[in-house]
């Protein structure tokens, strides 16, 4: 790793002074190299590409303060007085990040960077030329993003981790146009793979024809139905609502401090017998994995709901440490600005027994959804508004029509618990899940589920 050039000499030595009125200390060295083109029609609209590197200083305090700083300057005796100063200064409350890294533009005269961005754009004709020709079709927007985060951690556990995060994602956004109504396409992909095997993988390919497809089928989308009705949320639906009106609820921090609905109910009944809920960072073909987490805590299978039963949290150290539990490896930041905090990875509900195609046939009258899209959570109730970015109409157990304008409002705690089928099928969708004001990559995946009874918001005909 070329980050080892990096690590100062004295890093032991540093470690020491932060352990000295600590209850756990971690030294987090990152560097990382990232780059973005966004595509339109005849032109690049951006071209962002970037390296930094930085270092962050944390000790966990006997009464539970973070002290901690980060910053760009390397230099060893510099690194010794600010592990110092954090020590020391107990009258401080270092719970803000003040030492600024700095951001270093990549010099694009470099040798070999007309090679290494002609492949990147070879990659994008040939998802600009997978995108549907149509005279419906008014614009298309493809995000291409890749890094490599390489990553040292040196902690009090005396674990000394090294490891690098290779991130390809690529997104794609179609609109389409008749009678003068616009419709949308939306689709995603990512994966922890390096650009050379991600774009081997037929699925990245398929992106645009799958945009295409969506914005195209929503010009003849009638308007969604309102009230409450059977919905049957598929599993490309991508586990939005676990992620969301669940998943956040079941960290640590929330479910701790007494901000969940989850919170003080371990070993309670809080879901369907059919419901198993499992964050699982160590699935290296999602966009959520790790080897260890930003603590340099080895990752691992958490099982949070088994059989309906609540059984576990998601901890980070400085949580696991205060509420006297171990940490199960989901102490995350985004980068060395940052202090890590408990944050998902995968996190999904278990495949059942069931046919996706036997569910929906159950329903005589409702809705099924195929794509979320963003919405509102309140994690203290798990009250949830969703949207619904690709819907359809089931009459008498067929897919009769998409529907556009719907939404779904309902309470995350009592879905789970009234969920009636499970599907035998299991998807993934990548994302980007923002947290105190950082962002980490993950996947939410879920087999497709019917929800007997829940609020449909639409346009009454």
């Amino acid at each position: 790793m070329e980050l080892k050039k990096l690590i100062p000499s004295n890093i032991e030595k540093i470690l020491n002074i932060l352990k000295k009125e600590s209850l756990f200390a971690d030294i987090y060295i990152e560097k990382t190299e990232s780059l973005k083109i966004v595509l339109e029609p005849g032109r690049i609209d951006e071209i962002n590409w970037g390296e930094e590197k930085g270092i962050s200083l944390r000790g966990i305090t006997k009464n539970f303060q973070n002290r901690f700083a980060y910053t760009s300057n390397f230099d060893k005796k510099f690194l010794e007085e600010l592990a110092k100063f954090l020590i020391n200064n107990k009258e401080i409350n270092f719970s803000q990040n003040f030492l600024s890294g700095k951001n270093l533009n990549k010099n694009f005269t470099e040798k070999g960077i007309s090679e290494f961005l002609e492949k990147r754009f070879k990659f994008l004709e040939d998802l600009k030329k997978n995108i549907i020709s149509s005279s419906y079709i008014k614009h298309y927007r493809i995000i291409f993003t890749e890094s490599k985060k390489e990553i040292c951690i040196l902690n009090s556990d005396g674990n000394f981790i090294e490891e690098i995060r290779p991130y390809f994602r690529v997104a794609i956004i179609v609109v389409a146009e008749k009678n003068g109504v616009l419709e949308r396409g939306y689709d995603v992909k990512g994966k922890v793979l390096p650009f050379e095997k991600a774009i081997e993988l037929e699925e990245f390919l398929e992106l645009p024809k799958s945009a295409s497809e969506l914005a195209l089928k929503m010009l003849s989308a009638k308007k969604a139905p309102a009230g409450v009705m059977p919905v049957v949320l598929s599993g490309s639906a991508g586990g939005t609502m676990i992620h969301e009106a669940i998943g956040h609820g079941l960290e640590a921090d929330h479910a701790e401090e007494g901000l969940s609905i989850y919170s003080g109910r371990l070993g309670e009944k809080v879901a369907s017998e059919l419901i198993t809920v499992i964050d699982d960072a160590t699935k290296s073909e999602l966009f959520g994995y790790y080897k260890y987490d930003d603590e340099g805590t080895k990752a691992e299978p958490v099982i949070l709901i088994e059989k309906g039963i609540l059984k576990n949290f998601l901890y980070d150290k400085f949580f696991a440490l205060k509420y006297g539990k171990n940490s199960n490896g989901h102490g995350r930041r985004q980068n060395f600005r940052y202090i890590p905090i408990p944050r998902m990875g995968n996190t999904y509900i278990e495949k059942g027994f069931h046919k996706p195609e036997e569910i929906i046939k159950s329903i005589d009258s409702g809705l099924l959804v195929k794509k979320m899209g963003g919405g509102e959570v309140n994690p203290l109730t798990g009250d949830f508004m969703f949207e619904i970015r690709e819907g359809y109409y089931i009459d008498k157990g067929e897919i009769a029509y998409p529907v556009k304008g719907a939404t779904l409002v309902g309470n995350g705690p009592k879905v789970l618990e009234i969920i009636d089928m499970v599907g035998d099928d299991l998807h993934f969708e990548p994302g980007i899940c923002g947290k105190d004001g950082q962002g980490v990559p993950v996947s939410d995946g879920q087999p497709t589920l019917r929800i007997p009874e829940i609020t449909v918001g639409g346009i009454v005909e």
